[in-house]
């Protein structure tokens, strides 16, 4: 039998991930579990009847890849391979929580949080030292960067790590951590808006945009109601005294993010007729059935066992499956233990609507 154990950790996160090679009826089955270090790991198998030793061990050297590139490493450290095709930045972002909605009038009027547009894209850091641009995801690894957004990258002179949501072919920039010399990520973030603010204005950036930043209630106020009517995805709440601190909170925090559309992260469970696929979530510890979704012409359909991202208008408690799926493409930077069914927002009951 052959088998592997990997391990990641990043903030908070301390996950785990086993594979083998597994003889059964005189072929070979490859098994997984998977989990946070030190509880009951999840189980299942990638081979549904035993296969020949040669298409076991291609779907074995295809999982520790997959994981290999997402970070994971046989180490127990967690650091992952510096030859694997997404290498360990060493730097790694700061994750925000929730607020519910019942919380929003209360950030609105409140003078220390200011509000910021949370665009739909791809979380995205860039580094910059001396002429070596590096792109980072929100897992802390080594990503491309598209054309543009280097181009405009390149025309600044100072190094610097910036923070933003790129859409397309534009860096919308929130925060900085590291300006020339200095490590900036401990300041206020009044402070680290205004460094941001400064540094912007040293260099053409046409493809790295400054998010716009709402400080006052009335101008919230206003934002809010136009960013929904424009059908955004939401809004991000920044405490004015809060530092960068890398990872998520375990609640709560001093940046916090508002979505006007509900969306979550599902497990691809099989490739059905007409460009449809099956979603999966975990509910303590195994995969339920969740809805389908279709998969529009442009995007590539994905596979089973894949994460991909969907918007939906809320789910069915009986059922628990989701209404009005729009897929919104694959996530390589989120893992299957992260597809719970804590992520859904259900649909009100009659005595909710009526409170």
């Amino acid at each position: 039998m052959e088998t592997i154990t990997l391990y990641f950790k990043q903030g908070s996160s301390d996950k785990i991930y086993q594979t083998a090679i597994e003889p059964k009826d005189g072929k070979y089955i490859v098994t997984f579990a998977y989990g946070r270090r030190g509880t009951t790991l999840n189980t299942g198998t990638k081979t549904q009847t035993p296969v020949d030793y040669a298409t076991a061990n291609g779907i074995y050297q295809k999982l520790i890849k997959e994981k290999v590139s997402k970070g994971y490493t046989p180490g127990e450290s967690g650091t992952p391979y510096q030859h694997s095709e997404k290498q360990s930045s060493g730097i790694l972002p700061q994750l925000l929580n929730a607020v519910d909605e019942e919380e929003l009038e209360s950030l609105i009027t409140d003078p220390s949080y200011w509000m910021q547009e949370k665009h739909d894209g791809r979380r995205l850091l860039i580094q910059k030292q001396g002429d070596q641009i590096t792109g980072i995801n929100k897992l802390g690894l080594t990503v491309g960067i598209s054309i543009p957004i280097l181009k405009s990258a390149k025309q600044c002179t100072l190094d610097f790590i910036l923070d933003g949501e790129a859409v397309g072919d534009i860096l919308h920039v929130f925060d900085v951590l590291f300006v020339g010399d200095d490590e900036i990520g401990g300041l206020r973030y009044t402070e680290r808006y205004l460094r941001l603010m400064n540094l912007l204005a040293s260099f053409q950036h046409r493809h790295i945009q400054l998010v716009k930043t709402y400080f006052t209630a009335p101008q919230k106020k206003k934002a809010l109601d136009q960013l929904k009517a424009d059908n955004a995805e939401g809004v991000v709440f920044k405490h004015t005294d809060a530092p960068y601190i890398a990872g998520r909170p375990n609640s709560g925090g001093p940046q916090r993010k508002f979505k006007f559309h509900a969306s979550a992260s599902f497990i691809v469970g099989k490739i059905n007729a007409k460009r449809s696929v099956t979603l999966l979530l975990d509910r303590q510890g195994l995969r339920v059935h969740t809805g389908n979704v279709t998969i529009p012409p442009n995007h590539e359909i994905p596979q089973p066992g894949s994460v991909v991202e969907c918007r939906y208008l809320y789910a069915f408690r009986e059922s628990g499956c989701i209404y009005q799926p729009v897929y919104l493409g694959q996530r390589d930077d989120i893992e299957p233990g992260e597809c719970v069914e804590s992520q859904i927002k259900y649909k009100a009951e009659p005595s909710e609507v009526a409170a």
